[in-house]
């Protein structure tokens, strides 16, 4: 058996990895497993790649497997999960930037042998720059290092199209001359920079579609690099990993009434500005001794968490609520906004990490039909994904987007610190409905008011 075939044999059990795993990753149940099959995937297929025989200096490669695992080891221990949205951003960027690099040597080394050649090597240098800068934006709004409103300046619509034009032009040029070097740097500092110029314009209440579309780039790239240096596992698995992330992007875009096109070319997160009225409007308020009596005696619960709930580190606190309600004959749910939170699945991880059960997670259209027979529906952190004005308000940034029905429960409590807007950077009509009241407050120490009156009354 020569190195070549042992080498795609490995590849191919490999790329049979990756795919149940990524099938796998589909569900919250079957997510770790799915996990450690995309890992045992990555392992097989470079332990393969560093037998075959082609490898010049293994030396620098273990100082680069030292240094990658040493700060990996570092991220998994030290981030917290309310930190997994920005560190899931940066690893798109990272991957994009590793692909980029391997491109730039390869055109160093090699140069562009054919048309197919340099027309990968030019995608790749072009989706790939703007994955790692874009990321890195990505990264910085949603660390809150970066404001997470959108930054827009006059003349922006010129700029990016002048600099779309120019990177489309010099692509062409690339791929009919590809021995200009200075055109390929050029290429790949321009895109760097659309990547900047590509997510600033877009705000907070948008990055679940960011973060869902920078997955698809940063796969896209992966498998341009593998026509690029001719890896059949880098084709393969970047093919998965990018039309698993076009695929979520259009699962996100029909959660928030977006264009798929919108979002492919960043235009998205334009607020409109909502006509202001002379309307005095009230919120009520309750306290948490007056809120455990509602909850004493309701028969059914939905929980609606966001990202509040994280901020707050609510969600260990939220399951020890949920316990003792059913003790006390409660029939309790929790509803899942597909944007909830700052990426795609965000509330589902922090519920699992509470290890609140499976079966208690009800996505939007699910949960839905059930919210006029609710007794209480808890709003924790969460603001644009329950807020009703999406139903009829056509001045609203958010107007036909899908919610969850709380307002339509027979009470509604919303656990928040103020009356501040949520990412979309407008008003919840919600909190001013007559079966609304607000609890102000940290939402761990609130929840936690509660669990203590549940645990008071029953040693009574």
């Amino acid at each position: 058996m020569n190195n070549a075939f042992f080498t795609n044999f490995v590849y191919i059990i490999s790329s049979i990895l990756f795919a149940f795993g990524l099938r796998f990753l589909g569900s919250p149940v079957t997510a770790r497993r799915g996990n450690m099959l995309s890992a045992l995937g990555m392992f097989l297929a470079v332990i393969a790649t560093l037998v075959n025989g082609d490898i010049i200096n293994f030396k620098w490669i273990l100082i680069g497997v030292a240094i990658g695992g040493f700060f990996g080891a570092l991220v998994a221990f030290k981030a917290a999960m309310t930190q997994m949205p920005e560190m899931i951003a940066l690893l798109h960027g990272c991957g994009a930037l590793a692909s980029v690099l391997v491109d730039w040597t390869a055109y160093d080394v090699n140069g562009a042998s054919n048309l197919t050649n340099s027309i990968t090597l030019c995608l790749s240098i072009v989706i790939g720059g703007l994955t790692v800068t874009g990321s890195a934006i990505a990264w910085g709004k949603l660390s809150e290092r970066i404001p997470g409103k959108p930054i827009l300046f006059t003349g922006q619509k010129w700029f990016n199209s002048l600099l779309i034009g120019a990177i489309g032009t010099l692509s062409i040029i690339f791929i009919l001359n590809p021995s200009h070097y200075a055109i390929f740097l050029i290429l790949l500092g321009l895109s760097l920079l659309f990547g900047i110029f590509l997510v600033i314009p877009i705000g907070g209440a948008d990055m679940p579609v960011v973060i869902s579309v920078l997955n698809s780039y940063s796969g896209i790239v992966a498998c341009t690099t593998g026509f690029v240096i001719h890896n059949t596992l880098l084709i393969v698995v970047g093919s998965l990993v990018g039309a698993n992330g076009i695929i979520l992007s259009i699962i996100m875009c029909k959660a928030m009434n977006r264009s798929i096109v919108n979002v492919l070319f960043g235009a998205f997160g334009n607020v409109v500005k909502k006509i202001s009225t002379d309307e005095k409007k009230e919120a009520k308020s309750i306290n948490v001794e007056d809120a455990f009596l509602v909850l004493e005696n309701a028969k059914s619960v939905v929980v609606i968490p966001g990202y509040g709930m994280a901020v707050a580190q609510a969600q260990h606190a939220v399951r020890e609520l949920s316990e003792l309600l059913e003790k006390n004959g409660c029939d309790v749910k929790f509803a899942i906004h597909p944007v909830a939170g700052r990426m795609p699945g965000h509330m589902n991880v922090l519920l699992a990490e509470a290890n609140i059960p499976y079966d208690q997670l009800f996505e939007m259209d699910a949960i839905n039909p059930l919210m006029e027979n609710v007794d209480v529906a808890i709003i924790i952190g969460a603001n644009d994904v329950v807020n009703p004005s999406s139903r009829h308000d056509k001045s609203s940034p958010i107007y036909g987007m899908p919610i969850i029905n709380a307002d339509k429960a027979k009470s509604v409590f919303v656990l928040k610190r103020s009356m501040a807007t949520g990412f979309a950077g407008i008003e919840n009509e919600l909190f001013y409905y007559d079966n609304c009241r607000m609890i102000f407050g940290d939402a761990k120490q609130t929840i936690q008011a509660l669990v203590a009156e549940f645990k008071q009354a029953q040693q009574h």
